[in-house]
């Protein structure tokens, strides 16, 4: 009976203690700046954030966030999305997640993409150079994907493109999700600042077996799209 006693006090003084630690996280709780450019909106936890209209020979088309997505992500989430078209068709779509405070607002790309019905054939990183008054490298990860949909006279097409993406805080950048929550969780922990992440995402369609050609088109805008949005990394 004793030995039950004190277990159930641990418990208590445990949820206890747990309870204290997220009252004063709630209220210690400091954003950090973002890693891209933005601007406040007055009246609003949100952030204004954009991705280029013009970039090399491509034009573009900003599209408005889907209902699905403001349904979806937390109301403090900034969100922005582009279709980039070249002369020859070829289309390339932008997006730009911000997190605000609640760091739901970033999904893990293995869960988002099978979701979306797409298959993951392969993944690599690749360092792409940066151009602009600070050139740089910036390691982004590079995904084969694909899915088959159904035609109308009932066969299946198979579909594909490459999936590029990275993350991205105030002098923090990263490929790789586990990553971006490991920096996230440092900086808070040892600073007390919740950085404010952005996810950055591009995707193309392309022919199977052509995703490599696709990316090597897509890369190229990103290169010269990213000095528009994206603050540099100190120091270089």
């Amino acid at each position: 009976m004793n030995q039950k006693r004190i277990l159930f006090s641990i418990a208590l003084v445990l949820i206890a203690v747990t309870a204290g630690g997220l009252k004063w996280i709630k209220t210690h709780q400091k954003l950090g700046q973002p890693g891209i450019k933005s601007a406040p909106i007055t009246g609003s936890l949100q952030k204004k954030i954009d991705l280029p209209e013009n970039v090399l020979d491509f034009t573009s088309t900003n599209l408005p966030e889907p209902a699905v997505v403001l349904g979806y992500l937390p109301p403090d989430t900034s969100y922005t999305e582009r279709i980039y078209t070249a002369p020859d068709g070829f289309q390339v779509q932008g997006t730009i997640i911000l997190m605000g405070a609640d760091r739901t607002s970033i999904h893990k790309p293995d869960y988002c993409l099978p979701g979306q019905g797409w298959r993951i054939d392969s993944k690599k990183i690749v360092n792409v150079a940066v151009g602009g008054t600070q050139p740089y490298g910036l390691p982004v990860a590079v995904w084969h994907i694909s899915t088959d949909l159904q035609m109308p006279d009932g066969q299946t097409e198979k579909h594909s493109g490459a999936y590029a993406f990275w993350f991205v805080a105030d002098n923090e950048q990263t490929p790789d999700f586990y990553g971006f929550l490991r920096r996230l969780t440092h900086d808070f922990l040892f600073t007390g600042v919740l950085q404010r992440w952005a996810y950055v995402s591009y995707f193309c369609a392309s022919e199977p077996g052509q995703e490599d050609a696709a990316f090597a088109r897509m890369e190229k805008l990103i290169a010269a799209s990213v000095p528009e949005f994206q603050l540099p990394p100190t120091g270089h």
